[in-house]
């Protein structure tokens, strides 16, 4: 396992200014409540039954101008594999990705202009997030230790994604999944309080990020049960 990681980090945002949706500052899109099988995640992804042997899908750089990609190439950067570990602290949903070294803020079980660390949820089964991104150039696999139950938000490739194109598909613990290159996703949402996932990706990859509170004015709203 990596080394200790500040979950304060956040990408420069401001957590102590999120709109506030109790005051009519943003809305809420809630996502569909899915099961995942392998008939459901077509265009997102699939289920993975054994981390040792999931392969990440690796996408070959893209073809700047007419002369092609010399095969073998633009492809070369391997996986990078460690644990990503999963903490509600409070009515805050915190993440460390020990594979590359980050943290995140990845959502909240109340208002996310007044969710708290030191303040029990009132309901922990919808949580509300604000962005998500894709990786172009290689998937994503992650896959639960212990059995432990989680969901993971999916939206189909497309720059022009909208929080209405986001599905939340629920996986029961037994199974991993693997996320498709240019899948929007967010990190995986544990239905417990606290659960680490085995988590391999692209070694060199690059991330696209959409903000939905910037961009729409609206939280997504992430069931991690059925509502």
């Amino acid at each position: 396992m990596g080394g200790q990681v500040d979950f304060s980090n956040f990408a420069g945002v401001d957590l102590n200014a999120m709109p506030s949706i109790l005051r009519g500052e943003a809305r809420v899109v809630t996502a569909p409540f899915v099961r995942a099988t392998p008939e459901s995640l077509q265009g997102y992804g699939h289920i993975v039954r054994d981390f040792a042997t999931g392969k990440v899908t690796i996408v070959t750089w893209p073809q700047p101008g007419w002369r092609p990609i010399v095969d073998g190439t633009g492809n070369e950067g391997g996986t990078v594999e460690d644990t990503f570990e999963m903490v509600r602290r409070g009515q805050v949903q915190h993440a460390v990705n020990h594979a590359v070294g980050r943290g995140y803020v990845t959502g909240w079980f109340d208002d996310p202009a007044d969710a708290r660390e030191d303040r029990e949820p009132k309901d922990a089964t919808l949580l509300y997030t604000h962005e998500a991104n894709y990786h172009p150039d290689g998937g994503q696999i992650f896959m639960p230790r212990d059995g432990a139950p989680f969901v993971a938000l999916l939206a189909k490739p497309g720059d022009d994604v909208k929080p209405e194109d986001f599905v939340a598909f629920h996986f029961d613990g037994g199974l991993g999944v693997h996320i498709d290159p240019g899948v929007w996703h967010q990190p995986i949402f544990p239905i417990h309080a606290r659960a680490t996932f085995d988590d391999r990706q692209g070694r060199v990859h690059a991330c696209v990020a959409v903000d939905f509170v910037t961009e729409f004015g609206a939280y997504v709203g992430v069931p991690l049960a059925p509502r």
